[in-house]
């Protein structure tokens, strides 16, 4: 069951948004009436349509990119956003309504004994559902991801997450803008720094709007993709500690 937030830490909601007008009033409307406290960032990624009035319009703080950088990009800004601006926490929120925020008293609460949440699917609360070639790349990467992590990781390309403090200033200064690396190889950067990685169950919904980016083919791609990005997290060099650069530092 969903928990009450009920915190004195300042958190911020980032949601990545590349044309989301059809969902995102919605959205933002759900989020603000459950969790009140809650201040909301939306990333324009580079949208052709009216993402940014809309979220303007539905009381968000907005920031708009010049050019569509992927959630990975827009993630690292909202990072950065929150560093800036002195926030504890940083929950990513799809703009398309699939992740509850009920749950969010969840994964904060969770943030008590870890530095990055991942909300899950995979673990026994709700209903969701993958198959073929993408649940068998999803599978595959919980398994290596919790074998490096030293828990046990169902889900680990999950969107719906929440960091703290010091996974901020990390993920200010090294989030991955790659295919799948704002999933996979951000929580390989955070084990790499000795972040403590931690899941709890969700239950998710379907897309509120605009158009799924799921067909056949692309599952199948996604399937070589993902093994690709998960080689790569793995060999590439990351910093071995939690404190940045002064190139780095915000």
């Amino acid at each position: 069951m969903p928990l009450p937030l009920d915190t004195p830490r300042r958190i911020l909601a980032v949601l990545p948004a590349f044309n989301e007008e059809a969902s995102l009033a919605a959205t933002i409307d759900e989020l603000r009436r459950t969790c009140p406290d809650v201040d909301v960032l939306v990333i324009d990624d580079g949208s052709a349509d009216a993402t940014a009035q809309v979220a303007r319009r539905s009381g968000a703080a907005v920031c708009q990119l010049p050019f569509n950088l992927g959630v990975g990009g827009a993630m690292r800004t909202g990072f950065r956003y929150a560093m800036r601006h002195d926030y504890d926490v940083v929950v990513q929120v799809d703009a398309d309504g699939q992740h509850d925020p009920a749950y969010l008293g969840v994964l904060v609460a969770a943030l008590d004994h870890a530095d990055v949440v991942v909300g899950a699917r995979f673990a026994g609360e709700g209903s969701y559902a993958a198959r073929g070639p993408r649940r068998w790349a999803m599978r595959l990467l919980a398994v290596t991801l919790s074998r490096l992590a030293h828990t046990r990781l169902t889900d680990v390309t999950s969107g719906f997450r929440a960091a703290n403090r010091r996974a901020i200033r990390i993920f200010a200064a090294h989030y991955p803008a790659e295919y799948l690396g704002d999933t996979v190889e951000s929580l390989v950067i955070a084990v790499r720094v000795g972040l403590v990685v931690r899941q709890q169950p969700v239950s998710m919904r379907q897309r509120a709007g605009g158009t799924a980016s799921q067909t056949p083919l692309r599952a199948a791609a996604y399937l070589a993709r993902a093994m690709i990005a998960l080689a790569i997290a793995l060999v590439r060099r990351w910093p071995t500690t939690l404190e940045p650069t002064p190139t780095e530092a915000l």
